[in-house]
């Protein structure tokens, strides 16, 4: 509990201030659209340039990890975004509610909770579902809005959703990163420091940002006020997540124990902060988001505590 407390307080400490920064005045009205852009257009992609760029196969080379992670988060993301537009809500916007569902922190929180409960020969694992998370999954969601987003029909609405997919930043970094990896290059030392120091702004900026965001007066959407989607979407993300990827991983697919469990810790992971930004990019409502992201976060010290109390023996180590 204690190691959970202490991994996860720095995200309540770096949301507290951006939310004070604004409510003191000390950032202005436009600070969170504006750090946000920072984020989207330069930090996240330097983040995500540099996990692609350092991948190689015999990183990838877990199967049974990859389909239970993977098929865990796919399937919430389609099935929230199904349930979501059968209630009426438009497609970008319900694609932006099922990766709130889906989208695990496994950057911010994953790597260090793991190391601590499982040691460095997690980290692996842990890189291989922040790809997942962060390139597969953000990727789907981005095809899925722009499709929305386009009108027309077909070959012109493929053209114009392919050009808006190669004009984004979130979607073409990971590929330029992938295919770097591909080519056998290694960054050079004054690029690796560059992506290192850049890439390394994206989650605190972001969590200030998202403080800025719940600090802004709004008026109130009769809408979203009827809407309990920040309450089940976090009951998706804390709850059914991880009982979904435990059953692909112990039933299903029989991953190895230990992999098995890092499986779960990290489907059990509070919704990090990539919906957010992808619901800033697109200019769409992120207010349900936001909620979703901070109650999570707030749920999962609850969550995370008896999860690793559940799973015994390979979690001891915390």
């Amino acid at each position: 509990m204690f190691s959970t407390l202490s991994i996860v307080l720095p995200i309540f400490a770096l949301i507290l201030a951006g939310y004070l920064s604004r409510r003191l005045n000390l950032l202005g009205a436009g600070a969170a659209t504006e750090l946000n852009r920072f984020v989207i257009y330069l930090a996240l992609p330097a983040l995500l340039f540099d996990i692609m760029a350092r991948v190689s196969w015999s990183q990838l080379d877990q199967p049974g990890f990859i389909a239970a992670f993977g098929l865990g988060a796919g399937l919430l993301y389609l099935l929230t975004v199904i349930v979501r537009v059968r209630g009426g809500r438009p497609v970008a916007d319900a694609s932006i509610d099922g990766i709130a569902a889906a989208y695990a922190n496994t950057g911010y929180i994953g790597f260090p909770l793991c190391l601590i409960v499982f040691g460095r020969a997690s980290l692996a694992a842990v890189t291989i579902a922040t790809i997942i998370t962060v390139c597969v999954l953000f990727a789907l969601a981005i095809v899925v809005i722009e499709s929305s987003l386009q009108r027309g029909g077909g070959l012109r609405m493929l053209g114009k959703v392919g050009f808006s997919l190669l004009r984004n930043p979130l979607l073409m970094a990971p590929l330029l990163g992938a295919l770097w990896a591909a080519m056998g290059w290694s960054l050079p030392a004054s690029a690796d420091t560059f992506f290192k120091m850049l890439g390394g702004a994206a989650s605190p900026c972001a969590l200030v940002g998202l403080g800025l965001f719940l600090a802004q007066k709004r008026t109130p959407d009769k809408h979203h006020q009827r809407d309990a989607a920040p309450a089940w979407l976090v009951g998706i993300k804390l709850i059914l997540q991880p009982a979904l990827t435990w059953f692909l991983a112990c039933r299903v697919f029989a991953v190895p124990t230990v992999l098995a469990h890092v499986a779960i810790l990290l489907a059990a992971l509070p919704t990090g902060t990539g919906p957010f930004m992808l619901a800033e990019f697109y200019r769409r409502e992120a207010g349900p988001t936001s909620r979703a992201i901070l109650w999570s976060t707030l749920g999962s010290l609850v969550t995370l505590a008896l999860l690793l109390a559940h799973l015994g023996p390979s979690a001891a180590a915390g």
